[in-house]
C-alpha cells in the first residue's frame, strides 16, 4: 500500500510472516487433542464421555472389582482356617490400593475435563492470531499514513496503516451556548474552505452534544457531508454556518457592492445618475451575497465596482454585459 491509496473494505493491506503463528496453533491443537484423547472424544464429539464409559475409570474401576473380589474369597477361606493370615492381609492391601486407584482416576478425570475448555480456548486464540496475520481493511478509504515498512520486526499491537473514510465527511465544530436551544440534529451547515474559496459546501448536522464545555462555554456540533469526488481531505479547516431558519422577504447584496473600512460597512446608491453613499448593517454571508440589515429599502440600484474611486456625487454609468 502506498500513501494515497484507495482501500475498499475487506482488501489486504498487510501480511505478517506466518511461520511462528503456525507453530503456535500446532502446539495448542496438539494439547487439545491429547486432552480429548484421554477424555474418550472423537474427532465428531464435542462434550466428553460420561465417566463410567472413560478407559482410565473403567480400568480403575476393573481393578477395583477384581480385588474386592479376592479379598472376599481370601476372607472366607480364613474364617474356614484354609488360607494364611499373610494371604489375606496381602488382598486387603491389593484391595486399598485399588480403592485408592479408583479415587485418582476419577480426579484426574475431573482435572482434564476442567482444562479441557481452557485447552479449546487456546486453540481458538492461536487461530485467531494466525487468521490475523493477514491485515484487511475495516472501512473503505485512503491510506493517510504508512507506519510500517516490509521486512520489518513488529510487536503484537503495533499500527501498520492509518486509514481516513473520505466519503462521507464528518465536520466537527462548536456553538456558543446560546444557541444550544436552537442547534438540532438534521439541519443543514453549508462552508468554505482555503483551498476552493469560491466553491460552498453543504451538509447536516448529525448529532449535538448534550454538554457544554466549562472553559469555552460552547457545546460540540458534528455535522456529515458527502464527498463524493474526494475534493474536500479530512483535516481541512472549514468556515461556515449554520442555518437554523429561513427568513422570508431578506434584503441582500452581493458583497462586491459592499465596502468595509474600520468596521463600518457602506453602499454606493445609484439615484440619477449619481451615486450617495449609504452606511448599511450587515448579517449573514451567504454565497455571494450578504445581508442587509439596516439602510436599504429594497428598490435601491447598487454600484458593485470601483468602489474605491467612488464618493457622494459621482457620476456613474451603467454597464450592460455582454452575452
Amino acid at each position: 500500500m502506498r500513501l494515497g491509496d484507495d482501500v475498499v473494505r475487506g482488501q489486504e493491506l498487510a501480511r505478517l510472516a506466518p511461520r511462528e503463528l503456525e507453530l503456535a496453533l500446532e502446539r495448542a491443537q496438539s494439547a487439545l487433542r491429547q486432552t480429548e484423547a484421554q477424555l474418550g472424544m472423537s474427532d465428531e464429539e464435542s462434550q466428553p464421555l460420561p465417566d463410567d464409559r472413560i478407559a482410565a475409570i473403567r480400568t480403575a474401576a476393573a481393578n477395583l472389582e477384581d480385588a474386592r473380589t479376592q479379598n472376599v474369597r481370601a476372607e472366607q477361606l480364613s474364617a474356614r482356617g484354609l488360607l494364611a493370615g499373610a494371604e489375606v492381609e496381602a488382598t486387603r492391601t491389593k484391595l486399598k490400593v485399588a480403592e485408592a486407584g479408583y479415587e485418582s482416576a476419577i480426579e484426574t478425570v475431573r482435572s482434564l475435563k476442567a482444562s479441557l475448555q481452557d485447552r479449546r480456548a487456546s486453540y481458538q486464540l492461536a487461530q485467531k492470531k494466525l487468521n490475523d496475520a493477514v491485515i484487511r481493511a475495516p472501512i473503505a478509504g485512503a491510506v493517510s499514513e504508512r507506519l510500517v515498512q516490509p521486512g520489518e520486526f513488529i510487536k503484537e499491537d503495533t499500527p501498520v496503516i492509518t486509514l481516513v473514510e473520505m466519503d462521507p465527511l464528518k465536520v466537527s465544530t462548536a456553538a456558543q451556548e446560546k444557541y444550544a436551544g436552537v442547534i438540532k440534529a438534521g439541519m443543514a451547515i453549508q462552508f468554505s474552505v482555503e483551498s476552493y474559496p469560491n466553491d460552498t459546501f453543504r451538509g447536516r448536522i448529525v448529532s449535538v452534544s448534550p454538554a457544554v464545555d466549562q472553559s469555552t462555554r460552547t457545546f460540540a456540533v458534528e455535522a456529515e457531508l458527502p464527498n463524493p469526488n474526494h475534493r474536500l481531505k479530512p483535516g481541512f479547516f472549514a468556515k461556515g454556518v449554520i442555518l437554523t431558519h429561513v427568513d422570508a422577504s431578506v434584503i441582500a447584496a452581493p458583497d462586491d457592492a459592499i465596502s468595509t473600512l474600520a468596521g463600518v460597512s457602506t453602499v454606493f446608491v445609484v439615484e440619477n445618475g449619481k451615486v450617495r453613499p449609504q452606511t448599511v448593517t450587515i448579517g449573514v454571508h451567504q454565497g455571494d451575497l450578504i445581508e442587509i440589515v439596516e439602510g436599504l429599502h429594497g428598490g435601491e440600484t447598487l454600484a458593485t465596482s470601483n468602489l474605491s474611486q467612488l464618493s457622494a456625487g459621482v457620476a456613474v454609468a451603467a454597464r450592460r454585459s455582454t452575452p
